[in-house]
């Protein structure tokens, strides 16, 4: 009887591993959790891919217990690339990237968007929906968690930018997805092949239980959590896409080995409107007025945040990379603003973008005009570099309080959470009051896209602690219910993986989540894909993967 490294062997050109420096390596990704890799895979081409799998089904059927579980630049903050069986790294070899043709590009999973990024930008493209860990990040993951970011707001997520995906599914082939017209959809599913059965079970699937899969998808402007069912099938136009449920999945349906992406030509020049927030029962009606100015993002930080930033000012400078004299003079505006008006409760950031300096220029003065009624602390910057401080605030700050308390070790958990806009008058302050009960056992601040209503909370914590992991568990519970209770989602970015998994059924109901497992069965009855993620929690797992490292 043959082992999988055996049957693999036969046929998989590219590299393995299993010596510990590499198994500690793939242990962790930026989530709580280490999970050592029995052997790590890097695949140099769809070949080796389809390898992969078909020396897994035939283990398999020999009693070994093996998985595949993809893994790009190991970024994610859930645990999505984490395994205990095999991980299939893409970055090594499958990060080649195709010349761009007229508005999209195609690419290999394991390319870096700062790679992706360099080469389109020279063609004055973009692709928008890029995270925060843009220089680390890469296009696999990005699909795969259905990533987003602060130009989300007005150009949508990655879902919105996938054309085609190219995926290994169960039987060890790879097929290509897209959209489909109502002719080619029963074409497909005349396919007595994986593809067919696939097109066939989810064409029942979705239209059979439409109605209650429309009223189940969450009631906010981003999500990444569950299986995006709900916009596969569009009876308007009459189409089919199923890249709409494969991107976000987590590698939970298949592997994908290639996918094309649409871009966009980005307006160059930017000016930015920042709004000091005193009374946050004005935030639902600033964030609508401020919508309707069509920024192209609206950020936020808050007053923990602000505070970290003067605490550690010189810190911050030094990330501007600039004159430090000038530097520090330029943030004389905040600090005389916080001397006569008080420390903020949030400064909210928007961004306008214009083909000219003036036109961006022009489009923040109007939406200061916009919004004079509401008597807030406003000011235009005066330059697009002035604009970079900002930046350098909201992004910067949290690593640098995590530079700073080195007894503590990040713990993202409710990184992700999104509420309409509207709402947040009424959830913030509900959502203080649950945070500031742990205020002992946790350090946090709260920024985010509040133009989507997408905060990231990434408390520092002490998980060495004997009641951490129950404390985590109950400060979840809390903030999750809150969130379901004003129609939320538990992630607008991140996705779900081994942190969120288990609030599934609570977040869209028994009824929806029976629906998210059929999925799963329908594409990977052998449960091959990424086990544990999305469908197939154990709580067991989960508590004893926790990684209570410091830093």
């Amino acid at each position: 009887m043959e082992t999988f490294k055996q049957l693999l062997a036969k046929s998989f050109t590219g590299d393995t591993k299993e010596d510990s420096a590499t198994k500690e390596a793939y242990s962790r990704d930026t989530s709580l959790f280490k999970v050592a890799p029995s052997l790590v895979v890097f695949p140099k081409s769809k070949e080796d891919v389809q390898a992969l799998v078909n020396a897994t089904i035939q283990a398999r059927k020999q009693g070994e217990d093996i998985s595949l579980t993809a893994r790009s630049a190991g970024t994610c903050m859930t645990g999505g690339p984490l395994s205990e069986s095999v991980v299939v790294d893409f970055t090594a070899h499958m990060n080649r990237l195709g010349e761009v043709s007229g508005n999209t590009v195609e690419t290999e999973p394991g390319v870096y968007f700062r790679d992706f990024d360099a080469k389109t930008q020279k063609q004055n493209l973009e692709f928008p929906s890029y995270p925060a860990s843009r220089e680390i990040a890469a296009l696999g993951g990005m699909v795969m968690n259905n990533a987003g970011g602060e130009k989300s707001l007005t150009y949508g997520k990655t879902a919105d930018f996938v054309e085609s995906l190219s995926m290994v599914l169960a039987d060890g082939n790879e097929y290509e997805f897209t959209k489909l017209s109502e002719a080619e959809l029963e074409e497909k599913k005349k396919l007595q092949t994986l593809e067919g059965s696939i097109y066939r079970d989810m064409d029942a699937l979705i239209k059979e239980h439409y109605d209650l899969l429309q009223k189940a998808k969450p009631n906010v402007t981003k999500n990444s959590s569950g299986y995006a069912l709900w916009d596969v099938y569009d009876p308007i136009h009459k189409t089919f896409d199923l890249t709409r449920v494969l991107t976000g999945s987590q590698g939970t349906l298949g592997i994908m080995t290639k996918a094309r992406m649409r871009l966009i030509t980005p307006q160059r020049h930017t000016r930015m409107l920042v709004t000091f927030l005193d009374d946050m029962n004005v935030l639902g009606n600033l964030a609508h007025e401020l919508v309707l100015q069509k920024p192209e993002c609206i950020e936020s930080y808050d007053d923990k945040t602000l505070a970290v930033a003067v605490k550690y000012l010189g810190d911050i400078i030094k990330q501007m990379k600039g004159n430090i004299i000038t530097l520090g003079w330029s943030f004389l505006p905040e600090f005389f603003s916080v001397i006569t008006g008080g420390m903020p409760k949030l400064v909210i950031i928007t961004e306008f973008a214009g083909d000219s300096d003036a036109e961006a220029l022009k489009k923040a003065e109007e939406a200061q005009e916009a919004i004079a009624h509401l008597s807030l602390r406003t000011r235009v910057t005066a330059s697009p570099r002035e604009g970079e401080k900002y930046w350098a605030v909201r992004r910067e700050s949290y690593n640098l309080l995590r530079k700073h308390t080195k007894k503590l070790r990040t713990a993202p958990f409710i990184e992700d959470i999104v509420v309409r806009s509207e709402k947040l008058p009424e959830f913030l302050p509900k959502l203080y009051a649950i945070l500031d009960e742990y205020k002992e056992h946790m350090i946090y601040t709260i920024a985010g896209h509040v133009g989507n209503g997408n905060f990231h909370i990434i408390p520092l914590m002490d998980l060495s602690k004997p009641d951490s992991v129950a404390l985590l568990d109950e400060i979840a519970e809390k903030v999750f219910t809150l969130v379901f209770l004003y129609e939320g989602s538990m992630s607008g970015e991140h996705n779900d993986g081994l942190v969120r998994t288990r609030y599934l059924p609570k977040m869209f109901g028994t009824d929806v989540y029976a629906l998210f497992e059929k999925t799963k069965n329908i594409f990977d009855p052998e449960n091959i894909f990424n086990p544990g993620k999305k469908v197939g929690f154990s709580e067991t797992f989960v508590h004893e993967h926790i990684d209570i490292r410091m830093g």
